[in-house]
């Protein structure tokens, strides 16, 4: 598949554009620690950075800060289009994708978007399917390079993959998740070829690598104290010093993977995240070891969408 091997890091902005992340104990930054941030970023070799159009005003704040550069590539998302009915007309829903990109370009400070997903799978059907029809209009008038999918579930990967313009996709990723293994996702993703993929949530929204079992979720069934214990103990088997490094080297030892976003919001973690994605990743037979013996968690951990709400 495209890409550099081991995967790169891609800085993620949605913390920069709202309070984000079961683990987030510093909010949202104010304009002028982000800018710097991001910028500090791309001057230490970063390259690519996922915004979307729903992370409140992340975009603008990556176009403010990267305004007259030309050594970054940026992947944003769609709006969600959450002010359409479903029997809404074409016409409708063609004011509503070019509204989204018209705001993208205007944020980002560009006439052409590097790359474009939309925000929800289901729109690849939804709407009769004008919304990607739209979208593969914008691509041929050259206002759109490439398109893609961010996805939640492997339904949804394998549904994506059978459209041939769809060349880039995002989906959630970490240590623990056998879903896209047992669904067939990595072998069609592998077949392809064709498709850049991105790993986002390869820390499950910051509870893997806080090794604090405050911030994990109740969810019934599961023995957080001992998956709090198997990523620790796991770590200093294979030689990392922290579960946060056995993480980012888990997903970026993945052959299939060609990148990994990864947020922050602030300096602090900026350095960590430079510092983790120096590590070298797992060896394949290491990544398979780990996904022979990890134990195996509920697809409800799996989805923070399914989280129950914190007291």
């Amino acid at each position: 598949m495209p890409g550099t091997r081991p995967a790169p890091l891609v800085v993620g902005s949605v913390q920069l554009g709202l309070t984000y992340g079961a683990a987030n104990r510093s909010g949202k930054p104010n304009l002028e620690t982000a800018l710097r941030l991001v910028r500090a970023a791309a001057d230490a070799g970063i390259t690519q950075f996922d915004r979307a159009r729903a992370y409140g005003d992340a975009e603008a704040r990556l176009g403010q800060a990267f305004a007259g550069r030309n050594d970054v590539r940026t992947v944003t998302k769609l709006s969600p289009l959450s002010g359409l009915t479903e029997d809404a007309p074409i016409e409708a829903v063609h004011a509503a994708v070019d509204e989204s990109v018209a705001a993208s370009l205007a944020a980002l400070r560009s006439v052409r978007l590097d790359c474009l997903l939309l925000h929800r799978a289901s729109h690849l059907t939804d709407f009769r399917g004008n919304v990607w029809r739209r979208l593969l209009e914008h691509q041929r008038q050259g206002t759109l390079e490439s398109l893609g999918v961010s996805v939640q579930s492997p339904e949804e990967a394998l549904a994506a993959l059978k459209i041939p313009e769809m060349r880039h996709m995002q989906l959630p990723f970490n240590l623990f998740d056998w879903r896209w293994h047992e669904a067939g996702v990595i072998d069609a993703l592998r077949a392809r070829g064709d498709v850049t993929v991105h790993a986002r949530s390869v820390f499950l929204q910051g509870i893997l690598a806080a090794d604090d079992v405050s911030v994990w979720p109740a969810i019934k069934g599961v023995d957080t104290a001992y998956l709090v214990r198997w990523l620790r103990e796991t770590a200093l088997v294979f030689g990392r010093e922290s579960p946060a490094v056995l993480c980012l080297a888990f997903a970026r030892g993945q052959d299939w993977i060609d990148g990994v976003v990864i947020g922050m919001e602030t300096e602090d973690q900026l350095a960590l995240n430079l510092r983790l994605s120096a590590c070298r990743p797992l060896e394949p037979e290491d990544c398979t070891i780990i996904e022979e013996t990890r134990p195996r968690v509920s697809d409800t951990l799996l989805n923070p969408a399914k989280w129950p709400a914190k007291r």
